[in-house]
Protein backbone atom coordinates (compact mmCIF):
# COMPACT_ATOMS: atom_id res chain seq x y z
CA UNK A 1 0.00 0.00 0.00
CA UNK A 2 1.86 3.34 -1.04
CA UNK A 3 1.10 6.37 0.79
CA UNK A 4 -1.64 7.65 -1.19
CA UNK A 5 -3.73 4.77 -0.29
CA UNK A 6 -2.76 5.14 3.45
CA UNK A 7 -4.40 8.81 3.25
CA UNK A 8 -7.12 7.69 1.27
CA UNK A 9 -7.78 4.84 3.98
CA UNK A 10 -7.60 7.63 6.73
CA UNK A 11 -9.85 10.04 4.97
CA UNK A 12 -12.68 7.12 4.78
CA UNK A 13 -12.09 6.69 8.44
CA UNK A 14 -13.36 10.03 8.67
CA UNK A 15 -16.35 9.61 7.49
CA UNK A 16 -16.78 6.06 9.29
CA UNK A 17 -16.12 8.20 12.43
CA UNK A 18 -18.36 10.75 11.83
CA UNK A 19 -21.24 8.68 11.02
CA UNK A 20 -20.73 6.36 13.61
CA UNK A 21 -20.36 8.99 16.54
CA UNK A 22 -23.15 11.28 17.34
CA UNK A 23 -20.49 13.90 18.27
CA UNK A 24 -18.72 16.01 15.69
CA UNK A 25 -15.23 16.55 15.83
CA UNK A 26 -14.24 20.26 17.63
CA UNK A 27 -12.61 22.51 15.45
CA UNK A 28 -10.05 25.06 16.77
CA UNK A 29 -8.04 27.27 14.11
CA UNK A 30 -4.71 28.34 16.13
CA UNK A 31 -3.68 31.60 13.81
CA UNK A 32 -0.10 33.74 14.73
CA UNK A 33 0.41 37.07 13.87
CA UNK A 34 3.66 38.58 12.45
CA UNK A 35 6.06 35.68 12.70
CA UNK A 36 9.06 34.54 10.63
CA UNK A 37 8.33 31.57 8.25
CA UNK A 38 11.52 29.85 9.21
CA UNK A 39 11.15 30.31 12.92
CA UNK A 40 9.68 27.03 13.71
CA UNK A 41 11.71 24.05 14.28
CA UNK A 42 9.84 22.34 11.52
CA UNK A 43 10.93 24.86 8.87
CA UNK A 44 14.55 25.00 9.46
CA UNK A 45 14.85 27.18 12.10
CA UNK A 46 17.30 26.87 14.89
CA UNK A 47 17.81 29.42 17.35
CA UNK A 48 14.16 29.45 18.13
CA UNK A 49 12.94 26.31 19.89
CA UNK A 50 9.33 25.40 19.44
CA UNK A 51 8.44 21.94 19.99
CA UNK A 52 5.34 22.22 20.59
CA UNK A 53 4.41 23.94 17.44
CA UNK A 54 6.77 21.54 15.91
CA UNK A 55 5.09 18.40 16.89
CA UNK A 56 1.67 19.65 15.80
CA UNK A 57 3.21 19.69 12.30
CA UNK A 58 4.55 15.94 12.48
CA UNK A 59 1.11 14.63 14.07
CA UNK A 60 -0.38 16.12 10.65
CA UNK A 61 -0.76 17.01 7.12
CA UNK A 62 2.00 19.46 6.21
CA UNK A 63 1.22 21.84 3.37
CA UNK A 64 4.61 22.74 2.06
CA UNK A 65 3.16 25.45 -0.29
CA UNK A 66 0.84 27.12 1.75
CA UNK A 67 -0.11 31.14 1.21
CA UNK A 68 -2.59 33.90 2.80
CA UNK A 69 -4.55 36.20 0.64
CA UNK A 70 -2.35 39.55 1.97
CA UNK A 71 0.32 40.22 2.77
CA UNK A 72 -0.65 42.34 5.79
CA UNK A 73 -3.19 41.58 9.12
CA UNK A 74 -6.31 42.98 8.40
CA UNK A 75 -6.95 41.79 4.95
CA UNK A 76 -5.72 38.61 5.58
CA UNK A 77 -8.05 37.55 8.19
CA UNK A 78 -10.71 38.53 5.70
CA UNK A 79 -9.73 36.42 3.96
CA UNK A 80 -9.57 33.66 6.14
CA UNK A 81 -12.69 34.17 8.18
CA UNK A 82 -14.44 34.66 4.80
CA UNK A 83 -13.27 31.66 2.70
CA UNK A 84 -14.05 34.27 0.18
CA UNK A 85 -10.56 36.57 -1.52
CA UNK A 86 -11.72 40.16 0.43
CA UNK A 87 -11.23 41.70 -2.45
CA UNK A 88 -14.93 40.91 -3.54
CA UNK A 89 -16.21 42.70 -0.95
CA UNK A 90 -13.99 46.08 -1.16
CA UNK A 91 -11.36 44.58 2.20
CA UNK A 92 -8.26 44.87 0.02
CA UNK A 93 -6.32 47.94 2.41
CA UNK A 94 -4.59 46.90 6.15
CA UNK A 95 -5.41 50.55 7.94
CA UNK A 96 -9.13 51.89 8.55
CA UNK A 97 -7.73 55.01 6.90
CA UNK A 98 -9.77 57.05 4.22
CA UNK A 99 -12.93 56.01 3.10
CA UNK A 100 -12.79 56.08 -0.66
CA UNK A 101 -15.57 57.83 -2.70
CA UNK A 102 -19.39 56.65 -1.72
CA UNK A 103 -18.27 55.21 1.32
CA UNK A 104 -17.72 56.13 4.99
CA UNK A 105 -15.66 55.58 8.47
CA UNK A 106 -18.94 53.53 8.71
CA UNK A 107 -17.90 51.12 6.08
CA UNK A 108 -14.43 50.43 7.34
CA UNK A 109 -15.07 47.17 8.80
CA UNK A 110 -16.09 43.32 7.75
CA UNK A 111 -19.21 43.89 5.38
CA UNK A 112 -21.65 42.36 7.14
CA UNK A 113 -23.22 40.96 4.24
CA UNK A 114 -20.49 38.44 4.65
CA UNK A 115 -20.67 35.03 6.81
CA UNK A 116 -18.15 34.18 9.04
CA UNK A 117 -16.41 30.91 9.98
CA UNK A 118 -17.89 31.54 12.58
CA UNK A 119 -21.39 32.01 11.52
CA UNK A 120 -21.03 28.90 9.29
CA UNK A 121 -20.23 26.42 12.61
CA UNK A 122 -22.96 27.99 14.83
CA UNK A 123 -25.28 26.92 11.77
CA UNK A 124 -23.87 23.65 12.70
CA UNK A 125 -24.80 23.77 15.38
CA UNK A 126 -21.73 24.29 17.01
CA UNK A 127 -20.66 26.52 20.13
CA UNK A 128 -18.03 29.21 18.69
CA UNK A 129 -15.56 31.33 20.42
CA UNK A 130 -13.32 33.87 19.30
CA UNK A 131 -10.09 34.31 20.90
CA UNK A 132 -7.40 37.27 20.24
CA UNK A 133 -7.12 39.21 17.55
CA UNK A 134 -9.97 40.35 15.40
CA UNK A 135 -9.31 43.48 13.52
CA UNK A 136 -12.12 43.79 11.89
CA UNK A 137 -13.39 47.25 12.49
CA UNK A 138 -14.88 49.00 15.26
CA UNK A 139 -18.58 50.25 16.18
CA UNK A 140 -21.56 47.11 17.48
CA UNK A 141 -22.21 46.05 13.48
CA UNK A 142 -18.41 44.77 13.33
CA UNK A 143 -18.16 43.23 16.60
CA UNK A 144 -16.90 39.56 16.97
CA UNK A 145 -20.17 38.78 19.39
CA UNK A 146 -22.06 39.93 16.00
CA UNK A 147 -20.18 37.86 13.88
CA UNK A 148 -21.08 34.78 14.73
CA UNK A 149 -19.36 33.86 17.92
CA UNK A 150 -20.98 32.93 21.09
CA UNK A 151 -18.40 34.09 23.54
CA UNK A 152 -15.73 36.03 23.02
CA UNK A 153 -12.27 37.42 24.18
CA UNK A 154 -10.95 39.34 21.69
CA UNK A 155 -9.16 42.77 20.99
CA UNK A 156 -10.73 45.09 18.17
CA UNK A 157 -7.65 46.64 17.17
CA UNK A 158 -4.80 45.02 15.53
CA UNK A 159 -2.56 44.90 18.45
CA UNK A 160 -2.16 46.22 22.48
CA UNK A 161 0.28 46.14 25.52
CA UNK A 162 0.71 42.42 26.36
CA UNK A 163 1.01 43.80 30.04
CA UNK A 164 -1.69 45.81 31.36
CA UNK A 165 -2.40 49.18 30.86
CA UNK A 166 -1.30 51.54 33.98
CA UNK A 167 -4.37 54.29 32.94
CA UNK A 168 -7.22 54.58 30.72
CA UNK A 169 -6.50 52.89 27.57
CA UNK A 170 -8.50 52.98 23.74
CA UNK A 171 -11.68 50.76 23.92
CA UNK A 172 -10.30 49.32 20.91
CA UNK A 173 -6.96 47.84 22.61
CA UNK A 174 -9.17 46.19 25.92
CA UNK A 175 -10.28 42.68 25.73
CA UNK A 176 -14.08 42.63 25.03
CA UNK A 177 -15.84 39.55 26.74
CA UNK A 178 -19.03 40.05 26.03
CA UNK A 179 -21.28 42.23 23.63
CA UNK A 180 -21.36 45.05 26.27
CA UNK A 181 -18.48 44.03 29.00
CA UNK A 182 -14.94 44.51 28.81
CA UNK A 183 -11.94 42.25 31.23
CA UNK A 184 -10.79 44.36 34.21
CA UNK A 185 -7.36 46.12 33.26
CA UNK A 186 -5.74 44.66 36.46
CA UNK A 187 -7.05 41.61 34.74
CA UNK A 188 -4.36 41.07 32.59
CA UNK A 189 -1.51 38.90 33.40
CA UNK A 190 0.52 38.86 30.10
CA UNK A 191 -1.36 38.77 26.75
CA UNK A 192 -0.09 35.54 25.10
CA UNK A 193 -0.93 33.29 28.86
CA UNK A 194 -4.37 35.21 29.16
CA UNK A 195 -5.18 34.01 25.55
CA UNK A 196 -4.83 30.72 26.04
CA UNK A 197 -6.47 30.61 29.68
CA UNK A 198 -9.42 31.88 27.47
CA UNK A 199 -9.32 29.03 25.36
CA UNK A 200 -8.37 26.14 27.72
CA UNK A 201 -10.84 27.54 30.33
CA UNK A 202 -14.06 27.06 26.61
CA UNK A 203 -12.81 24.19 26.50
CA UNK A 204 -13.14 22.68 30.00
CA UNK A 205 -16.68 24.57 29.91
CA UNK A 206 -18.14 22.61 27.00
CA UNK A 207 -16.16 19.34 26.41
CA UNK A 208 -19.32 17.73 26.04
CA UNK A 209 -20.47 20.28 23.26
CA UNK A 210 -19.28 20.63 19.57
CA UNK A 211 -16.82 23.48 19.59
CA UNK A 212 -15.13 25.74 17.24
CA UNK A 213 -12.40 27.99 18.53
CA UNK A 214 -10.50 30.68 16.48
CA UNK A 215 -7.29 31.30 18.31
CA UNK A 216 -5.70 34.62 16.99
CA UNK A 217 -2.79 34.59 18.88
CA UNK A 218 -0.98 38.54 18.84
CA UNK A 219 2.21 37.08 18.79
CA UNK A 220 4.37 38.26 17.71
CA UNK A 221 3.22 40.92 16.38
CA UNK A 222 4.39 44.38 18.20
CA UNK A 223 4.74 45.48 20.81
CA UNK A 224 8.13 44.01 21.46
CA UNK A 225 6.86 42.32 24.99
CA UNK A 226 8.43 38.98 26.52
CA UNK A 227 8.68 38.09 30.04
CA UNK A 228 11.71 38.07 31.52
CA UNK A 229 11.91 34.55 32.45
CA UNK A 230 11.76 33.98 28.58
CA UNK A 231 14.09 36.42 27.69
CA UNK A 232 16.23 35.24 30.32
CA UNK A 233 16.37 31.71 28.06
CA UNK A 234 17.65 33.60 25.19
CA UNK A 235 20.37 35.27 26.95
CA UNK A 236 22.64 33.87 24.51
CA UNK A 237 20.97 35.88 21.32
CA UNK A 238 22.73 39.06 21.46
CA UNK A 239 20.75 41.29 19.60
CA UNK A 240 18.08 42.49 22.05
CA UNK A 241 15.19 42.55 19.31
CA UNK A 242 15.78 39.30 18.33
CA UNK A 243 15.37 38.20 21.81
CA UNK A 244 13.14 39.58 22.74
CA UNK A 245 10.77 37.97 19.72
CA UNK A 246 12.09 34.65 20.79
CA UNK A 247 10.80 35.39 24.11
CA UNK A 248 7.34 35.74 22.52
CA UNK A 249 8.02 33.19 20.56
CA UNK A 250 8.44 30.54 23.77
CA UNK A 251 5.43 32.18 25.26
CA UNK A 252 3.51 31.01 21.83
CA UNK A 253 4.67 27.92 21.23
CA UNK A 254 4.16 26.95 25.18
CA UNK A 255 0.25 28.08 25.25
CA UNK A 256 -0.13 26.14 21.98
CA UNK A 257 1.20 23.27 23.91
CA UNK A 258 -1.42 23.66 27.05
CA UNK A 259 -4.48 24.27 24.38
CA UNK A 260 -3.19 20.24 23.18
CA UNK A 261 -2.25 18.86 26.87
CA UNK A 262 -6.20 20.39 27.85
CA UNK A 263 -7.51 17.96 24.60
CA UNK A 264 -5.51 15.49 25.97
CA UNK A 265 -6.40 15.74 29.42
CA UNK A 266 -10.22 15.68 28.60
CA UNK A 267 -9.69 12.79 25.88
CA UNK A 268 -10.61 14.88 22.94
CA UNK A 269 -7.32 15.08 21.15
CA UNK A 270 -8.78 12.69 18.72
CA UNK A 271 -11.66 14.21 18.24
CA UNK A 272 -10.24 17.71 17.60
CA UNK A 273 -9.09 19.16 14.28
CA UNK A 274 -6.73 21.58 15.15
CA UNK A 275 -5.79 23.93 11.92
CA UNK A 276 -2.50 26.06 12.36
CA UNK A 277 -1.28 28.63 10.27
CA UNK A 278 0.43 32.47 10.67
CA UNK A 279 -1.31 35.39 9.41
CA UNK A 280 1.58 37.22 6.39
CA UNK A 281 5.38 37.05 6.85
CA UNK A 282 7.65 38.18 9.56
CA UNK A 283 7.11 41.70 9.81
CA UNK A 284 10.09 44.21 9.28
CA UNK A 285 9.93 45.68 12.71
CA UNK A 286 9.96 42.48 14.73
CA UNK A 287 13.26 40.28 14.79
CA UNK A 288 11.54 37.82 12.67
CA UNK A 289 13.15 35.78 10.24
CA UNK A 290 11.73 34.78 7.00
CA UNK A 291 15.08 32.52 6.13
CA UNK A 292 15.55 31.78 2.18
CA UNK A 293 12.18 33.83 1.16
CA UNK A 294 12.58 37.23 -0.23
CA UNK A 295 10.80 39.59 0.85
CA UNK A 296 8.44 40.46 4.66
CA UNK A 297 5.40 41.26 5.86
CA UNK A 298 3.44 43.88 3.45
CA UNK A 299 5.11 42.75 0.10
CA UNK A 300 4.10 39.96 -3.26
CA UNK A 301 7.76 38.26 -2.50
CA UNK A 302 6.87 35.21 -0.74
CA UNK A 303 8.46 36.34 2.41
CA UNK A 304 5.39 38.28 2.25
CA UNK A 305 3.14 36.21 1.82
CA UNK A 306 3.90 32.33 2.20
CA UNK A 307 3.49 30.98 5.96
CA UNK A 308 3.54 27.95 7.72
CA UNK A 309 0.24 25.89 7.72
CA UNK A 310 -0.98 22.30 8.58
CA UNK A 311 -3.78 20.53 9.86
CA UNK A 312 -3.85 17.99 12.58
CA UNK A 313 -6.38 15.33 13.57
CA UNK A 314 -4.84 12.15 14.72
CA UNK A 315 -6.77 9.08 13.77
CA UNK A 316 -8.43 11.01 11.00
CA UNK A 317 -5.83 12.67 9.06
CA UNK A 318 -2.38 11.10 8.32
CA UNK A 319 0.49 12.50 10.55
CA UNK A 320 4.24 13.22 9.31
CA UNK A 321 2.47 14.01 5.95
CA UNK A 322 3.82 16.68 3.24
CA UNK A 323 1.40 18.42 0.90
CA UNK A 324 3.15 19.91 -1.57
CA UNK A 325 0.26 21.69 -3.83
CA UNK A 326 -0.61 25.18 -3.25
CA UNK A 327 -3.25 25.89 -1.04
CA UNK A 328 -4.49 28.99 0.95
CA UNK A 329 -5.86 30.08 4.17
CA UNK A 330 -9.39 30.40 1.86
CA UNK A 331 -9.47 26.67 2.39
CA UNK A 332 -9.44 26.82 6.18
CA UNK A 333 -13.17 27.49 5.66
CA UNK A 334 -14.70 25.03 3.30
CA UNK A 335 -12.22 22.17 4.28
CA UNK A 336 -13.06 22.28 8.42
CA UNK A 337 -16.64 22.20 7.54
CA UNK A 338 -16.35 19.59 5.43
CA UNK A 339 -14.37 17.48 8.25
CA UNK A 340 -17.68 18.38 10.38
CA UNK A 341 -19.96 17.43 7.82
CA UNK A 342 -21.54 20.71 8.06
CA UNK A 343 -23.09 22.45 5.11
CA UNK A 344 -22.19 26.19 4.13
CA UNK A 345 -24.95 28.74 3.77
CA UNK A 346 -23.25 31.83 2.07
CA UNK A 347 -22.22 33.66 -0.67
CA UNK A 348 -20.00 31.68 -3.21
CA UNK A 349 -16.14 30.26 -1.87
CA UNK A 350 -12.78 30.72 -3.46
CA UNK A 351 -11.23 28.16 -1.09
CA UNK A 352 -11.63 24.25 -1.59
CA UNK A 353 -12.03 21.53 0.33
CA UNK A 354 -8.93 19.53 0.67
CA UNK A 355 -9.94 16.68 2.08
CA UNK A 356 -10.26 14.96 -1.15
CA UNK A 357 -6.44 16.27 -2.06
CA UNK A 358 -5.18 15.26 0.66
CA UNK A 359 -6.92 11.62 -0.16
CA UNK A 360 -5.32 11.44 -3.19
CA UNK A 361 -2.38 14.60 -4.41
CA UNK A 362 -2.10 12.85 -7.62
CA UNK A 363 -5.73 13.98 -8.42
CA UNK A 364 -4.39 17.51 -9.64
CA UNK A 365 -3.41 20.83 -7.56
CA UNK A 366 -6.56 22.30 -5.50
CA UNK A 367 -6.09 25.73 -6.99
CA UNK A 368 -5.08 26.58 -10.73
CA UNK A 369 -4.23 29.93 -9.91
CA UNK A 370 -4.08 32.24 -6.59
CA UNK A 371 -4.38 35.65 -6.46
CA UNK A 372 -3.05 38.93 -4.74
CA UNK A 373 -3.95 42.87 -4.41
CA UNK A 374 -3.37 44.93 -2.58
CA UNK A 375 -3.39 48.51 -4.28
CA UNK A 376 -0.70 48.89 -6.71
CA UNK A 377 1.13 45.82 -6.36
CA UNK A 378 -0.65 42.38 -7.35
CA UNK A 379 0.60 38.77 -7.67
CA UNK A 380 -0.48 36.00 -9.44
CA UNK A 381 0.93 31.81 -8.95
CA UNK A 382 0.02 29.71 -11.82
CA UNK A 383 1.88 25.58 -11.11
CA UNK A 384 5.26 26.58 -10.55
CA UNK A 385 5.12 30.36 -11.94
CA UNK A 386 4.24 33.54 -10.19
CA UNK A 387 3.91 36.80 -11.54
CA UNK A 388 4.66 40.12 -9.32
CA UNK A 389 3.11 43.02 -10.89
CA UNK A 390 2.95 46.62 -9.60
CA UNK A 391 2.27 50.16 -10.86
CA UNK A 392 5.56 52.42 -12.17
CA UNK A 393 7.96 48.89 -11.99
CA UNK A 394 8.47 46.11 -14.60
CA UNK A 395 6.31 43.14 -14.70
CA UNK A 396 8.44 40.33 -12.92
CA UNK A 397 8.23 36.17 -13.22
CA UNK A 398 9.69 33.71 -11.59
CA UNK A 399 9.71 29.65 -11.71
CA UNK A 400 9.29 28.98 -7.90
CA UNK A 401 10.09 25.34 -8.60
CA UNK A 402 13.89 26.22 -9.85
CA UNK A 403 13.78 29.78 -8.14
CA UNK A 404 12.23 29.66 -4.73
CA UNK A 405 14.24 32.78 -3.30
CA UNK A 406 12.96 34.86 -6.07
CA UNK A 407 16.07 36.25 -6.73
CA UNK A 408 16.14 35.30 -10.66
CA UNK A 409 13.60 37.68 -12.79
CA UNK A 410 12.62 35.66 -16.16
CA UNK A 411 9.48 37.48 -17.62
CA UNK A 412 12.02 38.88 -20.84
CA UNK A 413 12.90 34.69 -21.39
CA UNK A 414 8.97 34.19 -20.98
CA UNK A 415 6.88 36.78 -22.42
CA UNK A 416 4.02 34.05 -23.43
CA UNK A 417 3.75 33.60 -20.05
CA UNK A 418 3.59 37.13 -18.76
CA UNK A 419 0.62 37.59 -20.74
CA UNK A 420 -1.09 34.80 -20.17
CA UNK A 421 -0.56 35.57 -16.00
CA UNK A 422 -1.20 39.02 -16.64
CA UNK A 423 -4.71 38.21 -18.51
CA UNK A 424 -5.91 36.11 -16.02
CA UNK A 425 -4.83 38.28 -13.33
CA UNK A 426 -7.08 40.80 -15.25
CA UNK A 427 -9.86 38.47 -15.51
CA UNK A 428 -9.79 37.69 -11.30
CA UNK A 429 -9.41 41.76 -10.38
CA UNK A 430 -12.77 41.99 -13.33
CA UNK A 431 -15.04 40.29 -10.61
CA UNK A 432 -13.44 42.59 -7.92
CA UNK A 433 -15.05 45.34 -5.67
CA UNK A 434 -14.12 48.74 -5.16
CA UNK A 435 -11.78 49.33 -1.97
CA UNK A 436 -14.01 50.92 0.77
CA UNK A 437 -10.90 52.59 2.19
CA UNK A 438 -6.91 53.23 1.26
CA UNK A 439 -4.67 53.65 3.28
CA UNK A 440 -2.46 56.71 2.26
CA UNK A 441 0.80 57.78 -0.69
CA UNK A 442 3.36 56.10 1.68
CA UNK A 443 1.87 52.51 1.78
CA UNK A 444 1.46 52.95 -2.19
CA UNK A 445 4.88 54.50 -2.10
CA UNK A 446 6.54 51.30 -0.14
CA UNK A 447 4.75 48.99 -2.19
CA UNK A 448 6.44 50.27 -5.20
CA UNK A 449 9.77 50.38 -3.78
CA UNK A 450 10.01 46.95 -2.03
CA UNK A 451 9.34 45.38 -5.20
CA UNK A 452 12.39 46.70 -7.19
CA UNK A 453 14.58 44.21 -7.74
CA UNK A 454 17.45 46.04 -6.72
CA UNK A 455 15.78 45.57 -3.03
CA UNK A 456 17.02 42.44 -1.73
CA UNK A 457 18.67 42.27 1.49
CA UNK A 458 16.83 41.81 4.95
CA UNK A 459 18.39 45.66 5.77
CA UNK A 460 17.21 47.10 2.62
CA UNK A 461 13.56 45.01 2.97
CA UNK A 462 13.14 46.82 6.52
CA UNK A 463 13.62 49.87 5.06
CA UNK A 464 9.85 49.53 3.50
CA UNK A 465 7.08 48.40 5.74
Amino acid sequence: MNRYHVVAALLIGVLAFNEAHAKRPNVIVILTDDMGYADLGVTGGSQILTPHIDQLVADGVNFTNAYVTASVCCPSRAGLLTGRYQQRFGHEFNNFAIPTEGYTADDMGLSVDERTIGNAFQDAGYVTQCVGKWHMGGGSKYDPSWRGFDEVFAIEAGHRSYWPYPGNANRSNRIQISATELLPEEQVTYLTDDLTDAAVEFIGRHQDDPFFIYLAYNAPHGPLHGKEADKEFYDSISDSKRRTYAAMMKALDEGIGRVRQSLVDRELDQDTLIVFANDNGGATSNGSDNGPYRGMKGSKWEGGIRIPFCMTWPGHLPGGFSFDAPVSTLDILPTTLAAAEATYQGLPLDGVNLLPFIADPTSGPPHDALFWRRGVAAAVRMGDWKLIRVEGNPDLLFNLASDPGEGNDVASDHPEKVTLMKRRLAEWESELAPPKWTEGEKWSRNQVLKHQMHVQTRQQERKYP
